[in-house]
């Protein structure tokens, strides 16, 4: 196969991220390991795309959201174009299932907050053709309390604001403070918004 032809000995690695402050910091640290052939560079998904076509990158570290981007939907995307560059998913708030992550073709996912030796390491070992799925040790994923996790599932339901209330036995007023908490943590501004964001990166199945 393609893929056994590459030397796993110098790896060829993609990140894909819209801050300028994590390409610095995720090119400076990648660029010190001694197995790391070349980093390259993507803020977008287009841009992504490309270059992975262009330079077949043994891996693209790709950030969850990506401006109004899916990471996951990016995977799919860099996976389509290049079959042999394996993809590592990484957020510094979002977070998403083995089983989404895989569903949309990565081989891992790691969180910003890593120490940089373990973030080099799960880079590593998806390059080397293993995957990387571990738990963050978080209470619930995006720091989400009980009640905002079933305020978003009874929203994902199609219930409106009065009918979940009723559900959980709470106030309109209450409801519409989980409601605020829950799009601030999302990064979203609507209930819409927030039940895809939540699908996207699988807290919602």
């Amino acid at each position: 196969m393609a893929e056994e032809l590459r030397s796993p000995d110098r790896l060829r690695v993609l990140v894909v991220d819209d801050h300028e402050v994590v390409h610095w910091g995720f090119r400076l640290m990648l660029a010190q390991q001694p197995w790391v052939e070349r980093c390259l560079s993507a803020t977008s998904g287009k841009e992504a795309v490309a270059l992975v076509s262009r330079y077949r990158p043994h891996v693209a570290l790709v950030d969850l959201f990506i401006g109004e981007e899916s990471g996951a939907e990016v995977c799919e995307r860099l996976r389509a174009a290049e079959p042999t560059t394996r993809v590592l998913l990484f957020s510094g708030a979002g977070e998403i299932s083995p089983h989404a992550a895989r569903a949309a073709g990565a081989s891992g996912f790691a969180f910003k907050d890593w120490p940089a030796r373990r973030i080099a390491g799960a880079v590593r070992m998806v390059g080397l053709g293993k995957t990387v799925f571990e738990s963050h040790d978080r209470p619930s994923a995006l720091g989400l309390s009980e009640r905002e996790r079933a305020v978003l599932e009874l929203m994902a339901s199609g219930a409106t604001n009065p009918e979940i209330a009723g559900v959980l036995h709470l106030s309109r007023h209450t409801i519409k403070e989980h409601s605020s908490s829950l799009y601030r943590k999302l990064g979203v501004r609507n209930r819409t918004e927030a039940v895809q964001r939540a699908q996207r990166i699988g807290l919602l199945t």
